[in-house]
């Protein structure tokens, strides 16, 4: 364990190499207001660190930056809580509860104040679908032919799908039929669904359907449409050439690789799915996928009564200014949890 000499110093270079991004040396921490210490003790207390892991010394430089080690013990042991100030609390709340907006635009808008707020690349994923569970379906014919079949899940995710109305069933039984539907599926997990047709509607529909057969047949052509993309998650990316204002990536090869990030869903979901209850921040080695070693990513769930449905994050450089983004992303996590559940009992 370090000292707390150790630990002061180590702190000071961090704050310092984040807001620089320059080596620092033993003469810019011994001009620091909170170092009692001289130069010569900064000088062993870095090469200490150095020998343990902690700080990294460039070539060409006679300072140290931190290293990806410096930075895990950074965050988890010596950030100082922080708060955001009023202009950026007004601008989280004006967005996400100010106008009236359907669940998945304030998904979508919550990585347009990220990026804006942090400057950095922001992603925040959909709901996962596939375990949701059906609120709604709604059955408005647009035609004889044909009617949209609208989805809603208990996470706020709506689905609108055009389906063609068999010939043999009457428009007109639509409107039963879309009762029955409500009465046997509503909350049942979307994987499900299948199943449930057979078990719980099928009966149903026999009692109190004529045309039951082709009833039956327009029901699993909306639950197929509804539940084949089980893979695939949405997710929203604002910011990407933020990335590009940073000196750590002023390399091609960098950049191609950060870039190359983005180019499969995949990969996106893999990096951003948070698997903690509370902000989880992975640095660069931390994380698994080969172009994402470079970066820290810090994500935050959202939830929906008192369940996690998706993620909020940023990814950037590995020096980043972690006690105001961790800060920031757990309150923006938190409002768009509060905006989603009142947006869920409307």
């Amino acid at each position: 364990m370090l000292t707390d000499r150790q630990k002061l110093i180590l702190k000071t270079i961090i704050d310092d190499y984040v807001r620089s991004a320059e080596p620092v040396g033993s003469r810019i921490i011994a001009k620091k207001d909170k170092i009692n210490y001289s130069s010569a003790t900064i000088r062993n207390e870095m090469s200490d660190l150095e020998e343990l892991g902690y700080l990294e010394q460039p070539h060409t430089s006679a300072g140290r930056v931190p290293s990806q080690k410096g930075y895990r013990f950074y965050v988890d042991y010596l950030i100082e809580p922080t708060t955001m100030n009023h202009v950026e609390i007004e601008n989280v709340r004006d967005i996400l509860f100010k106008r009236k907006a359907e669940a998945e635009e304030v998904i979508r808008n919550t990585a347009n104040i990220l990026a804006d707020l942090t400057n950095y690349t922001s992603i925040v994923l959909g709901p996962e679908v596939f375990k949701a569970k059906l609120r709604s379906i709604q059955l408005i014919p647009i035609s004889q032919a044909s009617c949209v079949a609208i989805v809603v899940t208990d996470t706020g995710h709506v689905e609108n799908k055009v389906v063609a109305i068999p010939p043999d069933l009457p428009i007109y039984e639509l409107e039963k039929l879309t009762k029955i539907l409500n009465a046997k599926l509503q909350g049942v997990p979307l994987y499900k669904l299948s199943q449930s047709i057979y078990n719980e509607v099928l009966v149903e529909l026999r009692k109190n359907m004529e045309q039951f057969e082709h009833a039956m047949e327009f029901v699993e052509g909306i639950v197929t449409q509804t539940t084949h993309q089980k893979d695939n998650r949405d997710f929203f990316l604002r910011g990407t050439t933020h990335i590009l204002n940073q000196p750590e990536f002023k390399d091609i090869d960098t950049v191609r690789k950060f870039f190359n990030l983005f180019e499969q869903n995949g990969v996106i979901v893999d990096l951003f799915s948070n698997q903690t209850s509370s902000i989880e921040v992975k640095i660069g080695q931390e994380n698994q996928v080969e172009d994402a070693k470079n970066c820290t990513i810090i994500t935050a769930n959202y939830v929906i009564n008192g369940k996690p449905i998706g993620s909020i994050g940023v990814i950037g450089p590995t020096r980043l200014d972690y006690p105001k983004l961790i800060t920031l992303i757990d309150y923006v996590a938190k409002d768009l949890s509060q905006a989603l559940n009142q947006l869920n009992k409307e």
